[in-house]
């Protein structure tokens, strides 16, 4: 099944679409740069507010169970608006939240300016994913799809290391201001460049739940569930582990990001072509690659030899699962594409938050060296539960 319905008109050659779906990439690094570089500034946020790196991850925690909560919803209600329209939107609400952030004086105006944008990230993330789909036609949707997530990747190499730089050289709230500038300029570039897609058809909230109703559907947004709380059970505290466990100086802990996002090029690159013919066994080989290196990274982190080794693996395994649990979750469902799609992001969103507090939980009473092995448990129990995702699929 492709990750269109099979009622969608198919557009004009993919060619002519390049730049539009180049356009929903570069918004996807602003809005996943906007969502995760606040993983890179843990430290300094727990510093410049008073409090502690377990408190301050709940800022992840907060932006993740809102989008969580609040994706399908807002996504349902908002399907039939004019695409063009609708992103443009979102990327002003992401400045006017980055901007927020940027003066915040405590955590609790930090956490009104995470709230805000979260509960758009999953509206852009639905119906950009339907969106290029829709552009590419329904051979080319998981390498469209694969496209928009690059940003995904842009933003792990590009985005969140350089504004953990900037923060490190002239302080947290310049990395936020950045944001909003960011965005600012990309809600013009998409009322300039971007041509506004067929205004999709407007579906009874009611009749795009349906998709609930079916065992096969949820079976799919469970196991997202799972993965993504493995994958970040680890990786909300990696600048921390840099730090502490590695030893990492603070003023190298963006450039050691870089390179972590550098290498989930290569995992965007293979997400994107093997998920549209075996979604599930991608996910199960790249789930215990995750698992093999974030278990390898406490105890090879003072050799940094090997430790990079262990990097390279968790990298490339954690920028393709991105990919490969969208397209999954979109291939399971029979129609209402673009709610589909925000409800692996909610699923997503839901493993990021209970990663964040597990991962939380475990520096609080174990230490930070467990993280590691805590997160790829999760990992392989959702290995284990593929099997049986697979068997609804069969019924």
């Amino acid at each position: 099944m492709s990750c269109l319905p099979s009622t969608a008109p198919i557009a004009a050659p993919a060619v002519r679409h390049t730049g539009s779906i180049a356009i929903l990439a570069v918004a996807a690094f602003v809005i996943v740069t906007t969502e995760f570089l606040i993983v890179g500034l843990l430290p300094a946020l727990a510093r410049g507010l008073g409090i502690s790196i377990a408190i301050a991850g709940q800022l992840v925690t907060l932006f993740a169970f809102t989008v969580m909560l609040f994706g399908p919803l807002l996504t349902g209600l908002l399907s039939h608006v004019d695409r063009k329209r609708l992103f443009v939107a979102i990327m002003l609400v992401f400045a006017a939240a980055n901007a927020l952030a940027a003066m915040a004086t405590n955590i609790w105006v930090l956490g009104l300016a995470r709230f805000i944008p979260a509960l758009l990230l999953p509206v852009f993330w639905g119906t950009a994913s339907e969106t290029a789909g829709q552009l590419a036609g329904p051979l080319r949707a998981g390498r469209a799809v694969s496209t928009v997530y690059l940003g995904i990747s842009a933003a792990l190499l590009f985005g969140i290391p350089l504004g953990t730089l900037a923060a490190d050289a002239f302080g947290w709230r310049c990395a936020f201001w950045l944001l909003a500038v960011l965005s600012i300029s990309m809600a013009a570039s998409m009322a300039a460049f971007m041509p506004s897609p067929e205004r999709p058809k407007r579906m009874r909230l009611a009749d795009q739940a349906r998709i609930l109703k079916d065992p096969h559907f949820v079976a799919h947004v469970g196991l997202s569930v799972l993965v993504f709380t493995a994958m970040f059970t680890a990786y909300t505290y990696l600048a921390d582990t840099l730090e502490r466990v590695a030893g990492v100086p603070s003023a190298q802990v963006g450039w050691w990001l870089m390179g972590f996002g550098a290498i989930g090029l290569i995992g965007n690159w293979l997400g994107g072509r093997v998920v549209e013919r075996y979604p599930l066994g991608a996910t199960v080989v790249f789930t215990l690659i995750l698992a093999a290196g974030m278990v390898a990274s406490a105890p090879l982190a003072r050799h940094h030899g090997w430790f990079i080794a262990s990097l390279v693996f968790w990298g490339v395994a954690y920028t393709a699962l991105f990919p490969i649990c969208q397209v999954r979750v979109m291939k399971a469902a029979s129609h209402a594409q673009a709610l589909a799609g925000t409800f692996n992001v909610s699923a997503a969103n839901a493993g990021i938050g209970l990663g964040a507090m597990i991962g939380g939980f475990t520096i609080a009473h174990g230490g930070l060296h467990d993280v590691g092995y805590v997160a790829a448990a999760i990992a392989v129990l959702a290995v284990i539960a593929t099997p049986l995702v697979a068997r609804l699929h069969s019924r």
